[in-house]
């Protein structure tokens, strides 16, 4: 005779498997829910995005084929602002600087890190301190850095003609010599901000694997050998790449020759921008800042193009 307690257990119905397991509805809310959610993010980084990158992009545009000073109304100019800038002759002098100065950063830019992280791969000691001296500069605000040059190089009382008046050398007019100021400014940048290009370059580096050296070195190839082999090989996607970005950035200089040569001597450091922070904030012609800016957006997104085609071409 079976007890009640007994009884009651085996007249229990069994549970469904449909009450088991969540209801086809439930996990339906539950999807909408997360997919809600993500376009709700991505609606507000594309939000972001055409607030602070999109519209001043269209903005600057429209302000181009404007007579504006934001005082008065402004008023439709057509292309006027654009010949405005073609009849400046500081326009073409501006655009030569800056060219000059982006050949010459590429000169010392872009092989100086990378021959620094090179050798900072082949150290065996004090290794995370010389990182650290390379990428200290980078840590100092762009007007510092400039301001302090700006001391190395005075004529007077600088560091560098104090250092070659003790070993009886010649002094130099560093930025006040039209044929050394461009070339000042350069020394300036490349100091200023190979601490990141050189890391990266030297992350690359690390990631080759060293069966590839041990192989060049037991062919006998020397460091050079080696460098043109298997370095450069391992290391093109990231060269090609940071070329790129150094030419975008280089043609955007503003902060050196704007602190510490103003544009001077002759005119010898007047560079695009330079020229277009003129125009907006000392000639009170922003349709005329606008255009140059467009200008450039321009001659950067055709050289871009160019440069993806041909590297994609090579490749």
């Amino acid at each position: 005779m079976s007890s009640p307690r007994s009884s009651s257990v085996l007249e229990r119905p069994a549970a469904s498997p449909r009450a088991a397991r969540p209801s086809a509805n439930l996990r339906l809310r539950r999807k909408i829910k997360e997919n809600l959610t993500a376009y709700g993010l991505l609606c507000a980084a594309l939000a972001c995005f055409a607030v602070f990158s999109w519209y001043p992009i269209v903005r600057g545009v429209l302000l181009s084929f404007q007579q504006v000073d934001f005082v008065n109304d402004p008023s439709w100019v057509g292309f006027g602002n654009f010949t405005k800038l073609f009849d400046d002759p500081l326009f073409g002098v501006a655009w030569r600087n800056t060219l000059l100065f982006t050949g010459l950063a590429l000169v010392f830019g872009f092989f100086v890190p990378f021959l620094t992280a090179v050798l900072l791969n082949e150290l065996r000691h004090a290794k995370a301190y010389f990182r650290l001296v390379v990428y200290l500069p980078v840590m100092l605000p762009p007007v510092v850095t400039a301001l302090m040059w700006k001391w190395f190089y005075d004529p007077g009382s600088g560091l560098f003609n104090q250092g070659l008046d003790a070993v009886g050398l010649p002094t130099s007019q560093w930025l006040d010599s039209s044929t050394t100021a461009m070339l000042s400014l350069v020394f300036v940048s490349t100091w200023a901000n190979m601490g990141s290009t050189t890391l990266i370059y030297l992350a690359a580096l690390q990631t080759i694997p060293g069966e590839l050296y041990e192989a060049a070195e037991l062919d006998g190839a020397g460091m050079w050998k080696r460098l043109r082999h298997v370095t450069y090989p391992q290391t093109r996607f990231v060269l090609l790449v940071l070329l790129l970005l150094q030419v975008v950035a280089t043609m955007q200089v503003f902060t050196e020759p704007y602190v510490m040569t103003g544009g001077g001597p002759d005119d010898s450091t007047v560079t695009v921008l330079l020229l277009l922070y003129r125009y907006a904030f000392v000639y009170n012609d922003f349709g005329s800042a606008s255009a140059m800016s467009v200008l450039l957006f321009i001659a950067l997104g055709v050289f871009s193009a160019m440069y993806v085609r041909l590297t994609k071409e090579t490749s």
